[in-house]
């Protein structure tokens, strides 16, 4: 679909532009953006790999484990249907380290890998588990301690002071994410909701119960309590011997 959007908006400036005369405008401006596109590629390419490589030695060093020990009761909160010792739950961690380090990069090859392992407890392949739907809000509205690549983009653009949107950008990702958890809350109480109850299986093996009453109590307990007496035209009431002839 994305790139339907993208197709579209080519053709549609290149009609406007023909149809006022101008195509010429939009030849120079497809040339800039590529320009544009490879300086700030090669911009970044210092500061990501630098940052890969302190993820490296913070995973080396442990660190990764640490936050990922801080992480996993907010982990086992918000993904309660996804096994504690399932694989899809070590890398949503890494997935969430990464992001609050900035590094959205290595974030994301993370976050595919959670998304294919939560996709082998869908029952409904076709449809997306609440669980798939939470790790998106997370991973798209995280909370960010270094905003690396902005940083990057700032120093590419020869800012006076590159990293001073790190307050802002943390508070703004704060924001972002409680409003996402909040949501995707509303949204899985709104599904348990519309869900109809579960009937326990010791119940559905059980005959129905027929109401209370006077003819059911006294043929119920003549059932349980009374053998069946053969009819041999003899029974006994009261102590006495009564003959029944027929």
């Amino acid at each position: 679909m994305i790139h339907l959007i993208w197709v579209a908006l080519i053709c549609i400036g290149f009609v406007f532009a023909a149809a006022q005369g101008n195509i010429e405008v939009v030849t120079k401006a497809a040339f800039d953006g590529a320009t544009t596109g490879v300086t700030v590629c090669f911009g970044l390419i210092s500061v990501l790999v630098f940052w890969m490589g302190m993820m490296r030695l913070a995973e080396d060093g442990g660190l990764l484990q640490k936050i990922s020990k801080l992480l996993s009761p907010l982990v086992a909160f918000l993904f309660p249907d996804v096994p504690r010792n399932h694989p899809a739950m070590g890398y949503i961690l890494s997935n969430m380290s990464a992001n609050l380090l900035g590094l959205g990069n290595a974030a994301t090859p993370m976050g595919i890998k959670a998304m294919q392992e939560l996709q082998t407890l869908n029952p409904d392949k076709q449809t997306a588990t609440p669980a798939m739907c939470t790790l998106l809000a997370l991973n798209t509205a995280s909370i960010t301690l270094i905003p690396t690549t902005l940083i990057a983009i700032r120093l590419n653009f020869h800012s006076a002071h590159p990293a001073e949107i790190v307050g802002t950008t943390l508070v703004a990702t704060a924001i972002a994410t409680f409003a996402a958890i909040a949501a995707d809350r509303w949204y899985r109480s709104r599904e348990l909701r519309r869900r109809p109850p579960a009937i326990p299986p010791s119940q559905t093996s059980l005959a129905p119960l027929t109401p209370p009453g006077p003819t059911s109590a006294s043929s119920t307990t003549s059932s349980v309590s009374s053998p069946a007496v053969p009819r041999t035209g003899i029974t006994a009431a009261k102590g006495r011997e009564t003959t029944w002839k027929g």
